[in-house]
């Protein structure tokens, strides 16, 4: 049997990125990769994603966390990535002439963890991400490397399983006995093979993911309904979404039979009669199971589904969501009544904002309705890009409301939480939806103000911007033909200005919108879209109030902290971490909540201001190390 052996490489930087290519499919969005699908879209939609690898992110504080991310995922052994793998199969993880000892993970990722393999697959999809996202060869091949070692596994196997623990956890699942997750981390590596397949076209991905659908297929469809209403009250992520995705690339009905089988319908049915009945239901097991219905209204038109996603959605940004972006008190649903309450230490899982992120932008798809905007940009730019630490690239768990706690960082190898997982994925992909199209006419939508280029069908973007600290945007566009480009006017915006080629333009619409400017040619296009200090209170309780400035939500600091770090030997310590929050501190603040800026004096940099008792605040997502407030108590 053949030896597979990898090299590690950590680069520093991104520096220079390669050139724009199209050539890479993308992500399952209305728009993309049509001609790998052998199932459609059924569903019409009002924009289309662009693909992430027509986008190159310029010099900016996102692109910062992208390098950084990129550091951290090649300097991972990819021998170790799979030692969990080979060894559950028994495929000899050695060296030719020798046995090689391979130093093992911690963490989620350890042997004796029920989860193991679930970074493998984040992993997978993190770095078809950046390959696409970069065009840098060494994503592609460390990608490559880990799906022929799983290829192996799998073959070992002989009847298409393939997981880093044995398959008696998924026998568990069917007698309703205890185990952690084991569908859930199935989700993870099938999701990431699939990624494999579209981002960085390796067809040996898909060979293996098809493997994977064949054995759930012969797994389960034979097994009764109360077996199956049995197992999925054991969580299972995305597994849905994923066979739906692998249905949709091959046309199997198996693969479509398999996603149906774990329809939840405690779950999915109330959403459908629009009933909202959360409880304290762990958020992020319940929010996969609507993007599964989301994937399931494109590929079907089922207007059910379409239901169950739009009003979960509405919910959750009516009750359940903090001034961040962000949801979740220790994991759970809160009752939007006593929100003052869930102010904790463990608000805010990061995992919950990512899958929130991906379910608004399918219904930003179907609509082209600039509020889904508002929030994407209002959670990437305050939970995404602050869970990273920018001195060690490391991210953060949970994200505290609790005022005088501070963000609590994983380790490089040995913690591998949920929300590691999906940070290696979440700072990959932060070009995925600065620009889209709109269907009716195939004009450029630019929705976030981030500096970046677009290539795409004749139609070249570049756009720089110091955002926030500016408010101005300059878009260069050069088009083999006449096009429109739609400026997003943002919600938070009162008067916008525009100007193409040095003229002033008219602005007609409303905030919460979009501008349409025609091109010819060539032209330059400067927007601005001044922004103002604005308060918002805690759900209904103006007791507290959070401070923003635009869409930055803006923190008081209250002291740095020596070691924001995980404890390397507790896997959980991010979840019972006691702050030791100091008693005195400065978290009340004078606040006329129809002038709010009054309350502030500002500092030589436009996002950093002083209150009036000398503490400083500044963006939540440049505040590492550090206590913070961020809803002052009046």
């Amino acid at each position: 049997m053949q030896r597979h052996f990898f090299l590690s490489c950590t680069i520093a930087a991104l520096l220079p990125i390669a050139p724009v290519t199209t050539a890479e499919a993308q992500s399952v969005y209305p728009g993309l990769f049509s001609e790998k699908m052998k199932i459609q879209n059924q569903a019409e939609c009002k924009s289309e994603a662009v693909p992430l690898s027509s986008v190159r992110l310029l010099p900016s504080r996102v692109r910062e966390n992208m390098e950084r991310d990129s550091a951290w995922m090649m300097s991972l052994d990819a021998n170790r990535l799979v030692h969990s793998f080979q060894t559950t199969a028994g495929v000899w993880a050695g060296k030719e002439g020798g046995y090689m000892t391979v130093k093992k993970l911690g963490g989620w990722e350890s042997l004796d963890c029920e989860l193991r393999g679930h970074a493998v697959g984040h992993l997978m999809s993190a770095l078809s991400l950046m390959y696409a996202a970069t065009g840098e060869k060494c994503f592609k091949s460390k990608g490559d490397s880990i799906v022929a070692a799983l290829k192996e596994v799998q073959e070992e196997n002989g009847n298409g399983y393939l997981s880093a623990w044995p398959e008696g956890l998924i026998h568990r699942n069917m007698q309703g006995k205890g185990v952690w997750a084991p569908w859930y981390t199935l989700h993870k590596i099938l999701a990431g093979l699939i990624d494999q397949y579209l981002y960085a076209s390796n067809d040996d991905a898909l060979t293996v993911a098809t493997g994977m659908g064949d054995w759930a297929y012969n797994k389960l469809h034979a097994l009764s309904d109360s077996t199956r209403r049995l197992m999925i009250r054991n969580e299972f992520g995305g597994f849905p979404e994923a066979m739906y995705n692998l249905y949709a690339i091959t046309g199997n009905d198996e693969y479509k039979q398999v996603a149906k089988f774990f329809y939840h319908n405690d779950v999915i049915d109330p959403l459908k009669q629009r009933k909202e009945y959360f409880g304290t239901k762990h958020t992020n097991t319940f929010i996969p199971k609507v993007l599964a219905e989301a994937r399931l209204y494109e590929i079907s038109k089922d207007a059910g589904s379409r239901t169950a996603s739009e009003f979960f959605y509405e919910r959750m940004m009516k009750g359940h969501t903090f001034v961040t972006g962000c949801s979740s008190d220790k994991e759970h649903f809160l009752n939007p009544k006593d929100f003052t309450k869930h102010l904790s230490g463990y608000t805010g899982e990061t995992c919950c904002t990512y899958n929130m992120l991906k379910l608004a932008r399918h219904l930003f798809s179907w609509t082209a309705d600039e509020s889904f905007m508002e929030y994407y940009e209002r959670a990437l730019f305050n939970q995404i890009l602050g869970q990273q630490d920018p001195q060690t690239g490391m991210v953060h768990y949970f994200q505290p409301m609790l005022s005088g706690a501070y963000k609590l960082y994983s380790t490089p190898e040995n913690s591998f939480w949920c929300c590691v997982g999906s940070g290696f994925e979440n700072h990959a992909k932060y070009g995925e939806m600065i620009y889209s199209r709109n269907t009716a006419d195939k004009g450029i939508m630019v929705n976030l103000f981030i500096p970046s280029k677009l290539t795409l069908d004749g139609v070249s973007i570049r756009q720089e911007t110091a955002f926030p600290n500016s408010s101005q945007t300059t878009i260069d566009v050069k088009a083999a033909k006449a096009t429109t480009v739609y400026l997003r006017y943002p919600e938070w915006c009162k008067k916008a200005s525009v100007k193409v080629n040095g003229k002033s333009v008219s602005v007609k619409q409303q905030p919460g919108s979009y501008i349409p400017v025609a091109v010819k040619g060539n032209a330059k296009i400067i927007a601005d879209f001044p922004m103002s200090i604005t308060a918002e209170n805690a759900n209904g309780d103006d007791s507290r109030v959070a401070l923003l400035k635009g869409p930055i939500v803006l923190a008081g600091e209250l002291g740095a902290v020596e070691n924001p770090f995980s404890d390397p030997k507790k896997y959980n310590d991010y979840y019972t971490f006691d702050f030791q929050v100091p008693d005195g501190l400065p978290v009340s603040l004078d606040i006329d909540l129809k002038n709010p800026g009054k309350s502030l004096l500002p500092t030589a940099n436009p996002m950093v201001f002083k209150t009036k008792t000398g503490v400083t605040v500044s963006p939540l997502y440049d505040i590492h190390h550090q206590r913070y407030v961020v809803y002052w108590q009046r």
